[in-house]
């Protein structure tokens, strides 16, 4: 199979991860009513986990790299200002998609670089696919729950959408391995946005909604979360 047309399949598979986890969401129901509460925190938390390991292992060291310090350090704070920003703009219209909007900052540039990866004859992308739709799922779960608390979509098409929105990894992934595989310090400068961004974001959204009073799996599930991000970086290197 020829290299693009695996890089097509394999960021379409890791989006997909997303709609699997809003379908969890949808249908998901644990008693007693506590066990449930915990458990949906505890997924958040997971979520949270392993967007920031995406941050500390994988978009700020591979960014590093490439960029001098001051510039790794200017454009993960443009990354910040910027999903500042978009979450006030949110706030203000009352919209329920801050969690999307982690998640896609999440997806789209890991999908370039994996498309990235494959250009360069890189030997890591199917793991890299495979840790991006481990990442996804969670993420797709929590952003359904959020999303169904507004008032302009629920149910069913939340799904639809996300199962849409999967289709922006073969774009993201294909541009990565025709377009952006030649200009790497682009790529550098969109991981360490999208780092800057994500960090803001766990800690302004997703953080604050975690803990539960006499509750320790949310917490734990943070730790797991991380701890996939770690068990991924060691075994890329």
């Amino acid at each position: 199979m020829d290299d693009w047309i695996t890089v097509a399949v394999l960021t379409l598979l890791a989006g997909l991860s997303m709609p699997a986890g809003a379908i969890l969401a949808r249908f998901e129901h644990i008693h007693p009513d506590w066990l449930e509460e915990e458990f949906r925190h505890a997924v958040l938390a997971f979520g949270g986990g392993a967007l920031f390991s995406a941050v500390a292992l994988v978009l700020v060291p591979e960014a590093s790299e490439i960029l001098s310090p001051i510039e790794s350090v200017t454009w993960f704070i443009v990354g910040g200002v910027i999903f500042c920003w978009l979450d006030i703009m949110l706030a203000r219209r009352k919209s329920a998609t801050s969690q999307l909007v982690a998640m896609l900052a999440d997806f789209i540039p890991e999908a370039m670089a994996l498309g990235a990866v494959f250009s360069t004859g890189g030997d890591s992308g199917l793991l890299l696919a495979f840790l991006i739709g481990l990442q996804n799922f969670p993420e797709g779960f929590n952003a359904y729950r959020e999303m169904n608390r507004g008032p302009s979509l629920t149910g069913l098409r939340i799904v639809v959408v996300f199962a849409g929105l999967a289709m922006l990894g073969p774009i993201a992934g294909l541009s990565g391995y025709f377009l952006l595989a030649q200009f790497p310090t682009l790529v550098a400068v969109i991981k360490m946005i999208a780092g800057g961004g994500i960090l803001f974001l766990v800690f302004q959204d997703i953080a604050p909604g975690v803990r539960l009073e006499n509750a320790w799996a949310p917490p734990l599930g943070a730790v797991l979360g991380f701890a996939l991000g770690i068990l991924g970086h060691d075994l890329l290197h």
